[in-house]
């Protein structure tokens, strides 16, 4: 057995290419979630706020500045991101529970 030949049995007993895969899709899927929430949800967000400065909007308590407006901004991207993958896996579960019927 050649090294090519161990490898391909390593890449597709540990599924790398899958992997991979995945990791590039979740890259993408995170850009789309920042636009989304930076480009769409947080303008909307931008009304209760002045000067529509939400990501550097802080709370100042004597010498610590809190930035809730970056904090803010993560949370929501984290909510989607979570929603997505819910509803991403909710569908992909679905569909084996009903293949193994």
């Amino acid at each position: 057995m050649g090294i090519a030949q161990e490898f391909k049995e390593f890449l597709n007993e540990y599924k790398v290419v899958g992997l991979a895969v995945a990791f590039i899709m979740g890259a993408a899927v995170t850009d789309l979630v920042k636009s989304l929430v930076n480009n769409i949800i947080m303008p909307a967000v931008t009304f209760f706020l002045p000067a529509g400065e939400w990501q550097a909007a802080t709370f100042e308590l004597g010498p610590v500045a809190f930035g809730w407006g970056a904090f803010l901004a993560a949370l929501i991207n984290f909510l989607i991101i979570a929603l997505v993958v819910f509803g991403i896996a909710k569908v992909v579960l679905k569909e084996e529970k009903v293949a193994k019927k």
